[in-house]
């Protein structure tokens, strides 16, 4: 894009600025910050209304109540509005400005949970791939949340979300501030700000860390329009509440409620029964659920509602690429209450947030015969009615439900294990790559059963597409994937660790990640030899059990650490107390924790318990804490 040419004639009249503290480099979160950040994005405490707290997010009104430097506030001039019509347009002149935006927002000292978003798009005439020229600074208070620059230049808008709880009870400023030098352009454009605040209650908090509600089965009956991209119907889901403490409400993660703008959302929930339900909170993802009369230990409940689901554009988890529709984390499903309150995590686009407890699902999808409805479980297709098909796949002991519907090319086989495996490709996946990924998914399945103890679900179904900016995405025996030989045993690996043995994927994410990469080297031959060697700490803040809201805060680094460096901390574990304990270490362990959910602390004392080597220095050197 050519320098931007301001007119300013035609844009909005704007105050002026606040005095902004710029903080160049990276994306970094203080390590104050960091530490709050890693409990519970929700917790009940006192009273507390959720709400949003910031005026004009969108700038529909204009500068109120923003101050901003002259011209910020603005719609047209060759940029665009994430919704509406205005946005904020920091910098693009091409010389030597900084201009700013700030708020002052007020977070209820009662709400336990904030998170703070905004839709950013940059662009950028700046040709260097490796040098931040111009950047743009985003605070709440004193506290630099990140840092972007040219370098973050990409079409259309992105996402940010911060966890910013730490701020409950305070009045605070919210700002941006972009400098750019005398050369180039760069645009930084924002819309869409929001601060959502929740948890509190009148609820206790719990005495005993028994994890609550447990679902007793998710039954769901939908029924697609001729694309494929827009299902309708119902789903119930019954619980039980297994705490001494009663249960008053429960919550519902909407978790692709993400992907829209709130409060226009692709998943709606209406009519509901069982329970009175409250506002949207925490970016449209969860919905409380006050229940008629309080559970107490033992007994169960259920709830129901009318749900209806609109896949948006994009070859995403949850998107549609041309015909092809991929439904991932679209059901409404029950969050979890521990000793440490409710689990109300934002979204995280870096990674996941998906904390679940396995339970049964039966998903019947009517859809038009010409679609292949790849899904979790075992799926059998009856005929509909005319021109169409009813799919049913039945699970057991699954944390979620995903499905796929397109005209899919689907090719199948079965693994020396006896484990049924299909491949479904979309369009442009020639036949050559999907029977090497056939045979990479049979390999995969078989040698993580060996290690880990035998695949339970049935069949197992991997949709190939080479668009996935994300590259793969696992789901209980269904995965989303690259033609890649290594990404498709990584995320066939994760049917073990997050599927079958869970955990708290917002707050402990190496516990997934790390140990499925780790499983990934083992499968395909990889001994991991001089893999820790490499490793150089960005700070004394980073560590490999930090949270996703620090990773969030510091994405440049989450694959390295979490990814990279756990995998080679448990190689080098497998080298402290040797090859055969740590073979039978994550056997028993996986077994141990069969459909239940691990914790960093139980891993610690389960491999200190497999070795008479004291692993206090290792869990230290290796920055593995909990």
């Amino acid at each position: 894009m050519s320098d931007r040419l301001r007119v300013l004639a035609t844009r909005a009249a704007a105050l002026l600025s606040t005095t902004v503290l710029v903080v160049a480099g990276t994306a970094t979160l203080t390590a104050a910050t960091a530490q709050a950040s890693q409990g519970n994005g929700g917790t009940a405490a006192a009273s507390c209304t959720a709400t949003q707290v910031v005026a004009n997010g969108g700038f529909e009104s204009g500068t109120t109540p923003w101050t901003s430097s002259s011209g910020v506030v603005t719609s047209g001039g060759g940029q665009s509005a994430h919704g509406g019509t205005f946005f904020a347009w920091l910098n693009g002149y091409g010389s030597a400005h900084t201009d700013s935006l700030a708020q002052s927002v007020t977070l209820p000292a009662g709400c336990t949970s904030a998170s703070l978003s905004f839709w950013l798009h940059v662009d950028t005439a700046e040709t260097s791939k490796t040098t931040a020229y111009d950047k743009l600074t985003a605070k709440i208070g004193t506290t630099t949340l990140a840092t972007y620059s040219n370098l973050d230049a990409a079409a259309g808008y992105a996402k940010k979300t911060f966890d910013v709880s730490t701020y409950a009870g305070q009045t605070v400023s919210i700002s941006f501030s972009g400098v750019e030098d005398s050369g180039l352009q760069t645009s930084f454009v924002l819309d869409d700000v929001a601060l959502d605040v929740s948890g509190g209650g009148t609820t206790p908090p719990p005495t005993d860390a028994t994890r609550t509600p447990a679902p007793t089965g998710y039954t769901v009956n939908l029924t697609s329009d001729a694309s494929g991209a827009n299902w309708s119907g119902h789903q119930s889901i019954g619980f039980t509440n297994p705490s001494a403490t009663p249960l008053t409400e429960v919550y519902l993660r909407l978790w692709d409620n993400y992907h829209g703008s709130c409060p226009t959302t692709p998943i709606t929930v209406s009519n509901l029964t069982g329970g009175t339900a409250a506002a949207l909170t925490v970016g449209c993802t969860a919905l409380k659920v006050t229940l008629p009369a309080p559970l107490a230990q033992g007994a169960s409940g259920s709830v129901g509602f009318d749900l209806s689901i609109a896949v948006p554009s994009g070859a995403d988890r949850f998107g549609r690429d041309g015909s092809f529709n991929f439904i991932g984390n679209a059901l409404p499903v029950l969050a979890v209450r521990d000793a440490a309150g409710w689990h109300l995590d934002p979204y995280t686009n870096n990674g996941e947030s998906f904390y679940t407890l396995a339970s049964d699902y039966t998903v019947a999808l009517d859809h038009p015969s010409s679609l292949l409805v790849p899904a979790t479980g075992t799926s059998v297709d009856t005929p509909g009615s005319s021109g169409r098909t009813v799919t049913t796949a039945t699970a057991k002991n699954v944390r979620e439900f995903a499905w796929a519907a397109g005209p899919f090319t689907k090719i199948s086989g079965t693994s020396p294990g006896g484990v049924a495996v299909n491949v479904y490709s979309v369009s442009g996946i020639s036949s050559s790559s999907a029977q090497s990924m056939l045979t990479t998914a049979k390999s995969a399945v078989d040698s993580h059963a060996a290690r880990f103890g035998a695949y339970p679900y049935g069949e197992l179904d991997a949709v190939i597409d080479n668009n996935f900016w994300f590259g793969g995405m696992e789901y209980p025996g269904f995965v989303l994937d690259l033609v890649s030989t290594t990404a498709l045993t990584h995320e066939i690996g994760h049917q073990w660790w997050y599927g079958i043995v869970g955990d708290d994927e917002y707050n402990s994410p190496w516990l997934d990640e790390a140990f499925t990469d780790y499983a990934t080297d083992l499968a395909l031959g990889s001994s991991g030899t001089n893999c820790w060697s490499s490793v150089s700490w960005a700070s004394s803040a980073e560590k490999i059990t930090n949270s996703m809201a620090y990773w969030d805060a510091n994405s440049s680094r989450y694959s390295t650490v979490i990814y990279g460096y756990g995998k080679c901390a448990l190689h080098d574990l497998r080298r402290t107390i040797g090859d055969t304990a740590m073979t039978a270490l994550l056997h028993d362990y996986a077994a141990a924790h069969w459909y239940g959910v691990s914790t960093t602390a139980e891993f610690k004392a389960a491999a200190q318990a497999a070795t008479t080597v004291d692993l206090t220095s290792f869990w230290s050197q290796h920055r593995i804490e909990g």
